[in-house]
């Protein structure tokens, strides 16, 4: 089930062998801004006959950004359809956002007079982006980041991202920066490489490569949300241990839980954060990598609630998108695979193994 995102994608053309459009730093002011909301005479943003107070080329910076990021022969970071998403990067697709139904735990997609019994909208798949121009809308549930109070009604690209340029991951904001007038970051911008923005997807020997600060940066919104462990939540930002990367290396599904090969681990599904990481590594952790934020949620949004990985609820990944008719998010093991979180704990160990399909 699914409603249309319809993208107007605007030109950001960029000649080879020159850099992207920002171009490590600022770009060339117009390709955002306009001085008198008008080119030729006429209105550049016909939704904004009065303009804005950034004077944007669009009605508000998501949409700026989105225009140039979204091109129909490179999607991304949103896409025209949810159940046929943009090739997969670490951070996700903001295209979830608009399914109506993320729900596949039990009863998820059981239908009450015509409606679904217990749906969880898109709201629920990641990061809201405010976006007039492509029919994205804050949170309707949460009015403030949880854990903190970074308020849902500003949330858009440029809450994280700088489009005037960083010298740091993703032009990332870090301490000490005032974000969109309002709200000051105390942590710094993590250390990370990740794969080229327009092109290539995902693989476990390509991929976002964390290498600290991950779990500190999400905390400028979210606070200590998983970081204070005497709240008896899952910890992140803290190391690993000998025997949850032992358990990580040896794991390769559910039906081979004990028989993985270490140094071929590594699945970009269940990430984690270590020094020497870089987006081609295939090893597994060590006992002082870390378990960040990015280990089980995506940056930006996913077809599962709360932005996971993997979809938290069901028993076997084969049943994702079943109860919910959302995007099935690939299984990187065989039918018989449990939840991911086994990845690191292997409570699947002594389980009946059996497909799961539905």
């Amino acid at each position: 089930m699914k409603r249309f995102l319809v993208i107007a994608a605007g030109l950001c053309l960029v000649a080879a062998p020159v850099l992207a459009f920002h171009d490590g730093g600022v770009a060339h002011c117009n390709g955002c801004h306009t001085m008198h909301n008008s080119q030729d005479g006429a209105l550049v943003d016909p939704a904004s006959p009065n303009g804005n107070p950034w004077l944007l080329v669009k009605g508000d910076p998501s949409s700026v950004c989105i225009d140039c990021h979204d091109h129909l022969d490179r999607p991304f970071p949103i896409g025209g359809d949810p159940l046929a998403p943009p090739p997969l990067k670490g951070a996700g697709n903001f295209i979830y956002l608009i399914e109506d139904n993320l729900n596949d735990g039990h009863g998820g997609g059981d239908s009450l007079n015509g409606d679904w019994a217990n749906p969880i909208p898109g709201d629920a798949a990641g990061h809201n982006l405010v976006s007039v121009a492509n029919g994205l809308a804050a949170d309707a549930t949460l009015t403030s980041a949880p854990g903190g109070t970074f308020p849902a009604s500003i949330m858009g690209c440029t809450s994280c991202h700088d489009p005037h340029g960083t010298t740091d991951f993703r032009f990332l904001y870090g301490a000490g920066r005032l974000v969109q007038g309002t709200y000051t970051f105390t942590n710094p911008a993590p250390e990370a490489a990740g794969l080229a923005i327009f092109f290539g997807a995902e693989s476990p020997g390509s991929h976002s490569a964390y290498e600290s600060g991950m779990s500190a940066w999400c905390g400028n919104c979210h606070g200590d949300f998983h970081q204070n462990n005497t709240k008896l939540i899952h910890k992140s930002g803290v190391p690993m241990n000998a025997t949850v990367a032992t358990t990580y290396g040896l794991y390769n599904g559910s039906d081979q839980i004990l028989t993985g090969n270490p140094a071929l681990s590594y699945i970009p599904e269940v990430a984690f954060e270590d020094p020497a990481m870089t987006t081609s590594s295939t090893a597994g952790p060590t006992a002082t990598s870390q378990v960040s934020c990015m280990s089980c949620h995506r940056a930006h949004a996913s077809s599962a609630p709360d932005a996971g990985r993997w979809e938290f609820s069901v028993s076997f990944l084969e049943e994702d998108g079943h109860e919910s008719g959302s995007y099935k998010i690939p299984n990187p093991y065989s039918v018989y695979q449990r939840s991911l979180c086994n990845k690191c704990h292997k409570k699947d160990e002594f389980d009946e193994l059996r497909d799961g399909t539905p």
